[in-house]
C-alpha cells in the first residue's frame, strides 16, 4: 500500500538518516525531543520539504517532559494534507518519517498518515505495511489514540494497535523487557 503519487515510504532513526541521502527523499517528517540540536544527517539530501515537531516519546505525564498532544498529531495530519495536495501531479514523492530510533513516534506518525490517505482501508493493513517498512515498529499509543479520534476511526485504529502489539510481542518477546524499562507497561497490557 502506497499513497498515490508517493513512490517510497521510509521510517528510520537519526543515525540512519545519512543512508537515505541518495534515495531522492522529497518530504521529511522529523519527530524529535524538545531542544534537540539541528540535525546534520540531511547534508547529503537534495531539495526536500521538512516539517519538524518536538515532543518526547512518552505515553504518561512525567516531570520535565512533553507528552505528545492532540495538537501534535493534528500537525502531523496537516503535513499529510499538504503532501496529499502536492501529489496530484505525475511527479513521484518519497516520504521519510524519523524519530530518534525509528520505532515509536515515527511509526505512529506513518500509521496516522496512511490512515489519513486511505480512509476506506481496514486499520490492520496500516500496521502490516509499517511492519514491512520497519519490522521493529512499536507505535506510540497516545499518538495513535489521537489519530483515531481526529480521523473519525471510532476506536478501530486503537483496536488494530492492540493486535499489532500482540504480533510484535509474539515475534519479539524481548520487547517486554525493553518497554517495561521505558515505563510503557500500559502498552504491554494493551497487547492482544
Amino acid at each position: 500500500m502506497k499513497p498515490v503519487g508517493i513512490s517510497a515510504l521510509t521510517i528510520c532513526g537519526i543515525d540512519e538518516l545519512p543512508e537515505h541521502g541518495s534515495r531522492a527523499v522529497t518530504h521529511v517528517l522529523s519527530l524529535l525531543d524538545p531542544n534537540w540540536p539541528e540535525l546534520t544527517g540531511f547534508q547529503g539530501y537534495g531539495a526536500h520539504s521538512r516539517t519538524t515537531l518536538h515532543f518526547h516519546d512518552i505515553i504518561d505525564p512525567a516531570a520535565g517532559l512533553i507528552l505528545p498532544t492532540r495538537q501534535h498529531v493534528g500537525e502531523i495530519l496537516g503535513f499529510g494534507g499538504q503532501l496529499a495536495a502536492e501529489v496530484r501531479g505525475d511527479v513521484e514523492r518519497h516520504l521519510l518519517a524519523h524519530c530518534h530510533m525509528g520505532i515509536s513516534r515515527s511509526t505512529a506518525a506513518m500509521i496516522s498518515l496512511l490512515a489519513q490517505m486511505h480512509p476506506d482501508e481496514p486499520e490492520d493493513r496500516f500496521f502490516e505495511r509499517v511492519r514491512q517498512i520497519r519490522p521493529q515498529a512499536w507505535p506510540n499509543s497516545l499518538m495513535i489514540g489521537y489519530a483515531d479520534d481526529l480521523l473519525g476511526r471510532e476506536g478501530r485504529l486503537v483496536a488494530a494497535l492492540r493486535r499489532h502489539y500482540g504480533v510484535q510481542l509474539r515475534q519479539r518477546p524481548d520487547f517486554t523487557v525493553w518497554m517495561r524499562r521505558l515505563a510503557r507497561d500500559r502498552e504491554l497490557d494493551m497487547a492482544e
